[in-house]
């Protein structure tokens, strides 16, 4: 395997997966108002601590994951992030017409399949990118870094100098 292969490609991959978290929370930090009417508008309280929590983890996590540094354990907690914002905050099915183009829940329908997306990708950063044994992920719970040596079903991967 070359550079492109081992370090590159897993790189840039991480950095689009992510990028766009960093911006968001300066969009709630620069329109702090419209971002706490956002936080409010669920029946969970607390919308200033929601926000802080916010944009704390859109900060910290995305550098997590790029960097590699617990990077399994910030991209759960980032999925875990987006599948509670597409369930809290864009509940297109309260909207009868969602689907038509005059649809007042229509971009709600499609911020809710983003959301989606995210984890689906997140959740891959989570299990290392290839399927793995439930035991090969809880004995690096943390980071994907630290199994370069297993196999992708979780037995040690064999070696040419035995």
């Amino acid at each position: 395997m070359n550079f492109f292969d081992m370090i590159a490609i897993p790189l840039i991959a991480r950095v689009c997966l992510v990028v766009m978290f960093p911006f968001s929370a300066l969009d709630k930090i620069v329109h702090w108002k419209e971002a706490m009417q956002q936080a409010t508008s669920s029946f969970l309280p607390g919308g200033a601590v929601l926000l802080v929590i916010a944009i704390i983890v859109e900060f910290v996590t995305p550098v997590c994951i790029v960097i590699g540094w617990h990077d399994r354990l910030a991209a759960f907690v980032l999925a875990g992030f987006c599948a509670v914002t597409a369930l809290l905050y864009h509940p297109f099915w309260k909207y009868p017409h969602f689907w038509s183009k005059a649809g007042d829940g229509r971009s709600h329908f499609w911020d809710f399949l983003k959301n989606f997306g995210l984890v689906g990708g997140l959740l891959l950063i989570a299990i290392g990118g290839m399927p793995m044994s439930a035991s090969a992920v809880l004995e690096h719970p943390l980071s994907s870094a630290l199994y370069g040596s297993v196999s992708p079903m979780g037995s040690p991967a064999s070696s040419s100098n035995q």
